[in-house]
């Protein structure tokens, strides 16, 4: 087995690949629904698929506490091979039948063993830098994730070469990440007993990091799901359609979030984790707000503001979890990130279907701002986070 270097090296090597399963269809479909093959809320169903199998996939989880009781190494292993397969299916079902949309499911309930259970693998390695080695791996999510939006513009509307590349990835993973070691922060559980669980969920301080977490969800896979759509419409606001190079953009406007992340967990870890992760809800929320105004200012400031929302977007998401890997029991660890990840997932899917109704209903121009919401009311939670007694567990005491 490898060391930590190399473990946690490759275990974030693993999370990208593996991550990029998530949005493969969405990704692949965009040219579908620009062709006029596809309708927008086809392609909202297909990402809305996902959503509700990792919901499903954390709960069973969850319950059975699989997480902290079996290997994570194995279970995120048959995990990803599993996802793989159902994502090579799509080569045979297509994109436009409830066939299409179970295969999502599957791939999504299987993907509750990559993300929580990569995270937890993780924060085994970490001694004192919690928020930076978590945000490394919610980065490397980040980047998977955007990953197939750059597998689509390479191969245009030859969705299946995205599909074939994203399986490939996530295949591979599956069988790397058998070389990993655990740190010596891991703690299996012996006997799960779900009352305890319960009840280390309804303490304060968890509910309030969670709360937290949902209002960064609330925004987050709505702009991941939308924003290229969102693209191609200001940029032809702005009197220069760059319809060739959104899926190029998409990329980098999502892989942004990679970066934030990172540097997000460094602060974190130096100037208190409630700290960044207001600052981060601030600024983001600021841009859904904003930015659908933006296209009238010119097609150069709405690619500013994008990045900046695609780096500030995600860049706290990490720290919520490393707050949860602070305020649990370490045996309930893995179980409490299953449990917060289900809920923020949950939350996603109403947003994520609700936004083809709001543009509808607002236009592009006011639609983004309905999601400001999320990150207000997330600003709020870890402000009263900051002042729990418990908070002095966070990030070494600099909360």
């Amino acid at each position: 087995m490898l060391g930590k270097a190399g473990s946690v090296l490759l275990i974030v090597l693993c999370q990208i690949s593996a991550m990029t399963l998530w949005f493969s269809a969405t990704a692949a479909a965009t040219g579908l629904v620009e062709a006029g093959r596809l309708s927008d809320q086809q392609a909202g169903l297909l990402t809305g698929a996902v959503q509700l199998g990792f919901v499903a996939g954390t709960i069973a989880s969850a319950l059975l506490g699989l997480a902290d009781r079996l290997d994570p190494r194995r279970l995120f292993c048959v995990a990803a091979l599993i996802g793989a397969g159902a994502n090579l299916l799509l080569l045979r079902f297509g994109f436009d039948n409830w066939g299409t949309v179970a295969l999502r499911f599957v791939t999504g309930a299987v993907l509750a063993g990559v993300y929580p259970v990569g995270m937890k693998m993780a924060a085994g390695w970490a001694e004192r830098a919690v928020g930076l080695m978590i945000g490394t791996l919610v980065g490397a999510l980040t980047l998977g994730s955007a990953l197939p939006h750059l597998f689509n513009a390479w191969s245009g509307l030859d969705w299946r070469t995205t599909i074939l590349a994203s399986s490939g990835c996530a295949a591979a993973a599956g069988v790397a990440i058998l070389a990993v070691g655990l740190g010596p922060k891991h703690r299996p559980s012996q006997r799960f007993v779900f009352a305890h669980a319960f009840q280390e969920f309804r303490s304060r301080p968890l509910l309030l990091a969670n709360a937290g977490y949902l209002g960064h969800m609330w925004e987050l896979y709505a702009m991941w799901a939308w924003i290229g759509v969102f693209l191609t419409w200001g940029f032809s606001q702005a009197g220069a359609p760059m319809t060739a190079s959104v899926g190029v953009l998409t990329f980098f406007v999502i892989a942004a979030g990679a970066v934030g992340s990172v540097v997000a967990g460094l602060l974190a870890d130096r100037l208190g984790r409630t700290t960044v992760t207001m600052l981060c809800m601030a600024v983001s929320g600021s841009c859904a707000a904003t930015i659908g105004l933006v296209p009238a200012l010119g097609a150069p400031i709405l690619v500013g503001v994008a990045i900046l929302w695609g780096l500030t977007i995600v860049a706290d998401s990490a720290q919520f979890s490393a707050a949860i890997t602070e305020l649990s029991a370490p045996q309930m660890v893995g179980t409490m990130l299953t449990i917060q990840t289900c809920l923020g997932f949950l939350l996603t899917f109403f947003t994520i279907q609700a936004m083809p109704l709001v543009i509808d209903l607002l236009s592009w121009r006011f639609a983004f701002a309905v999601l400001a919401i999320g990150p207000a009311l997330g600003v709020l939670a870890m402000w009263r986070l900051r002042y729990q007694p418990e908070a002095v567990r966070i990030a070494g005491g600099k909360r």
